[in-house]
């Protein structure tokens, strides 16, 4: 890497982690995940933040997982671990894949969730599949007018991304919808399906989560937490971590399934097919 995977900057209470490799749409590798870990920790730990925004460098939010070569290959790079699975690096199969993401998508997504403060994502242009597992993870989406959110996993042969928060972001049955299809949907579509807490002008994007993110910041940092742990609670008790835990596990079975047909873990899907299958081809 020769730019800094992840940025941080702090505004007053309100802190800014920016998503850093706009050559690559923000597509996430473990070095980028890693990194945007250790700044939502520094983030929890600060007393003086109070309120993180999660935001993209470049045209786009993300463009999810980075499935380049160089990306793949992180199923064989060590990382420091987070979790207390063991090391994916030399191992084959389920040993490899469930391991590794079992950390940096799963785990890392549900760490996010759970920090005790509050953090909204600000996303713009595209977001698609492990990108809507960041915006997921934050407490508030806001989302530029011309923003596009997608989750093609399935051309891959797998049933939606890892943390799979469809269901509760969307309705059963646009769940389906947005699941079979795999094709882009608008901000407008995205808020009426409740996803979004805002959709705003683009120009005025930036401006606006920044004054959404003051306001918040005044309310009492412990009646935040509070808050949040109920809702979030609320949320688990209808089944959200259960189901959760459930089709990560059918999500391996699905890497498994390609591995034995194709010997690649996504049907050697590249960036350029996932576009295709997002536009109807």
């Amino acid at each position: 890497m020769t730019t800094t995977p992840v940025l941080y900057e702090q505004r007053d209470a309100v802190v800014l982690i920016t998503l850093n490799r706009p050559d690559q749409a923000n597509a996430q590798d473990s070095e980028l995940l890693y990194a945007l870990d250790d700044a939502f920790h520094r983030f929890a730990q600060d007393d003086s933040a109070a309120v993180a925004i999660l935001r993209g460098a470049g045209r786009h939010f993300s463009a999810g997982h980075d499935i380049s070569p160089g990306g793949l290959a992180d199923y064989e790079r060590d990382y420091p671990r987070q979790g207390m699975w063991w090391n994916h690096v030399g191992k084959v199969g389920a040993d490899n894949y469930l391991a590794r993401e079992q950390e940096v998508y799963l785990g890392f997504c549900r760490r996010w969730r759970e920090l005790p403060k509050p953090t909204i994502a600000q996303v713009h242009g595209a977001c698609i599949a492990a990108g809507l597992m960041l915006a997921w993870a934050c407490d508030l989406i806001v989302a530029g007018e011309s923003a596009k959110f997608a989750d093609p996993v399935i051309a891959m042969g797998a049933p939606g991304v890892e943390f799979f928060c469809h269901p509760w972001e969307m309705g059963p049955r646009r769940a389906k919808e947005f699941l079979f299809l795999g094709e882009r949907i608008t901000a407008a579509e995205a808020y009426e399906m409740g996803m979004l807490n805002h959709v705003y002008p683009d120009a005025e994007l930036e401006e606006r989560t920044f004054e959404l993110a003051e306001k918040i910041a005044k309310r009492a940092r412990l009646a935040l937490a509070l808050t949040k742990m109920a809702v979030n609670q609320a949320q688990d008790a209808m089944g959200h971590r259960t189901g959760i835990d459930s089709v990560f596990g059918l999500h391996q079975l699905a890497h498994v399934q390609n591995l034995v047909e194709m010997g690649t873990p996504n049907r050697g899907f590249d960036s350029a097919q996932t576009k295709r299958s997002m536009d109807g081809a």
